[in-house]
């Protein structure tokens, strides 16, 4: 189906693809293959932010995009002579301390791509009454473009694109908006919702190939689903994500929020799967939460994770 015949239908395109390793070329093609399957042809010139998960320092890597796929999505975006930027706020360190940990900067550095830490936060206010700081260099981007992994989450039982955007959140202000929102019922998913909308344009490429599974989003175990996907929002990937994992809106936390709110992709009878089907996956063996835990940080940890950034700006420095 052709761009024109989609906007014609209503249906918006996902593009899920099999790869079953992190062999770059393998990988590359994999990334070139999804995005021309949803249609994403940037203009020469256009300011990109890549912004993958780069959760904490991490020699297993598993809980952050893994730098192949980041490396790939960089060199797709050069080959559409776009000006390419990589950034994240970590919620521990900085985006050059986590990207050295999980051998990133090497193939950065061969594309000549900078990286950032997202700071310099702006703060935006959302018709919810929401308010929060979100980096100006994720606001003033002409697309960001997304780079989740699948993971488990104690506390959203999975998460994707739509709470990867939350990276681009400054700072110490994530673990703040967890404190003051997580007690409230549906606040804090409320504000994840918030600012993946507030956001520039979008288009999202997820890291399926190696997923981590049991618990998240740091600690939990691997589980080769072998997959690549893309669309041109993050609520319509994160809808086929769900469905592929066989999961229902009322046992997911942030799509039962989605599709409470109505956003458009939140409900799979508006996507049109143009490569692979969620089907042809096999999740079987993908262990969710059983239970999940508060979304609320208890202040002590919220002290001690400043106390620790703290230290590691000013004293160490």
């Amino acid at each position: 189906m052709t761009k024109a015949e989609q906007q014609m239908t209503g249906l918006i395109p996902v593009a899920l693809a099999h790869c079953a390793e992190y062999e770059y070329e393998i990988v590359l093609k994999a990334v070139r293959n999804c995005l021309q399957g949803i249609q994403f042809f940037p203009s020469a010139g256009t300011k990109v932010l890549v912004k993958p998960n780069f959760l904490k320092a991490d020699s297993t890597g598993l809980c952050c995009t893994n730098p192949t796929v980041v490396e790939a999505v960089c060199e797709v975006l050069l080959e559409q002579n776009c000006s390419v930027t990589v950034g994240d706020s970590p919620a521990f360190g900085s985006a050059l301390s986590v990207a050295k940990s999980i051998g990133l900067m090497e193939g950065l550095d061969r594309l000549g791509v900078p990286l950032i830490t997202l700071d310099s936060p702006v703060c935006v206010k959302f018709p919810s009454g929401n308010a929060i700081g979100i980096s100006r260099n994720a606001l003033e981007c002409d697309l960001l473009l997304n780079v989740p992994r699948i993971k488990a989450h104690t506390q959203m039982r999975a998460t994707f694109a739509v709470k990867n955007l939350f990276g681009c959140v400054s700072g110490v202000r994530k673990a703040i908006a967890h404190s003051t929102h997580g007690d409230k019922a549906n606040a804090f998913r409320e504000l994840l919702v918030d600012v993946a909308l507030a956001l520039p344009q979008s288009v999202s490429v997820v890291d399926g190939i190696t997923c981590m599974h049991k618990t998240g989003p740091s600690g939990g175990d691997p589980y080769a689903l072998g997959l690549i996907g893309a669309a041109g929002d993050p609520v319509s990937l994160d809808t086929a994500l769900y469905t592929l994992l066989g999961t229902k809106a009322d046992e997911m936390p942030l799509w039962r929020e989605l599709r409470r709110r109505n956003v458009r992709g939140a409900f799979e009878e508006q996507l049109e799967y143009v490569l692979a089907t969620p089907q042809e996956f096999d999740a079987s063996g993908f262990i969710l939460p059983a239970q999940l835990t508060p979304e609320t940080f208890h202040p002590i940890r919220l002290m001690r994770s400043g106390i620790k950034r703290f230290w590691k700006r000013y004293i160490c420095s």
